[in-house]
């Protein structure tokens, strides 16, 4: 099974987010999204799980375009792990990952659903807070109880908006590494949204760069992808490209990019609050005069 742009493009209103996206992406890997804020990331994703509707152009799968696929035949084939997500009620784990269900089962779950949800808890290894609250556990916790659920929909695509953030070093690797080996394990497509530029490197079996202008500047293997040159395109920075274990290692390096302005701007801050203060002193004077006051200079 394959999911496919086809020239895609989208607006929110008159401002083009996505630009003529030509892309297929299969299953058994791990494929991550990277690129700056605002160049379209989520919006492709959003696209990809019918979110939104493109533009112009079409998302397939299996040539079959999604806008014709009910909801909940989407639900079967594709489950989606948004950027964050609070519990707004107590809900016990097992409970959270059962919903993966719902596409199959409604709200009549059987015993297969269960096993299924068991399965998951046991793969995540988080069967020990099966029976905790969700909005109990640390962010962590909470990102691994969330692929679960994602999972226990038994889908063919597993979509993840930035699933390392707000994770310790350690659990951002511990996280892409599980993503890899799930896509090669239960043979099905992850697709990731990072910015991590080295933890992707390490663990993405296929990186797609976006850039300005929402288009497609790179697409390939980790060392095809992130490049010097590439990086100062897309990211308008410096960056030193090494190699470590095997996977490209990036450095980035302060430069005149990224110059904060700052010491110009506080220079004319200061200019201004002392125009303002000799302004407000001489406002004072002509204030007291206007009422009879008599103004003494000091003596020296």
């Amino acid at each position: 099974m394959e999911i496919k742009f086809n020239d895609m493009s989208f607006a929110y209103g008159d401002v083009k987010v996505l630009n003529d996206i030509s892309l297929t992406i299969g299953t058994s890997e791990l494929t991550c999204i990277l690129g700056p804020n605002g160049v379209g990331k989520s919006t492709l994703m959003y696209c990809m799980n019918k979110l939104l509707e493109p533009t112009s152009g079409s998302v397939t799968i299996d040539g079959r375009d999604v806008k014709e696929i009910p909801l909940r035949d989407m639900a079967k084939i594709m489950s989606f792990v948004p950027h964050a997500e609070e519990a707004v009620f107590s809900m016990s784990v097992m409970d959270t990952v059962l919903m993966g269900r719902h596409p199959h089962s409604g709200l009549n779950m059987t015993s297969k659903d269960m096993r299924i949800a068991a399965e998951n808890i046991k793969l995540l290894g988080i069967e020990s807070l099966s029976m905790r609250e969700f909005d109990e556990l640390s962010a962590g916790q909470h990102q691994r109880v969330m692929i679960a659920r994602g999972l226990t929909q038994e889908p063919q695509f597993l979509l993840l908006d930035e699933p390392t953030a707000n994770l310790d070093v350690k659990y951002q690797m511990l996280v892409m590494k599980l993503l890899k080996d799930i896509a090669r394990i239960k043979k099905i497509a992850v697709v990731v949204i990072c910015h991590d530029l080295n933890v992707t490197s390490m663990y993405a079996d296929r990186i797609v760069l976006l850039g300005p202008g929402g288009r497609i500047y790179a697409d390939g293997k980790s060392d095809e992808v992130l490049t010097e040159e590439m990086i100062k395109t897309v990211y308008g920075i410096d960056a030193k490209v090494t190699t470590l274990q095997d996977h490209p290692h990036i450095a980035l390096l302060d430069g005149p990019d990224l110059d904060s302005h700052i010491d110009e701007i506080y220079s004319e801050l200061d200019v201004e609050v002392e125009e303002e203060a000799k302004v407000e002193a001489q406002d004072i004077v002509e204030h007291a005069k206007s009422r009879g006051f008599k103004l003494f200079k000091s003596k020296k």
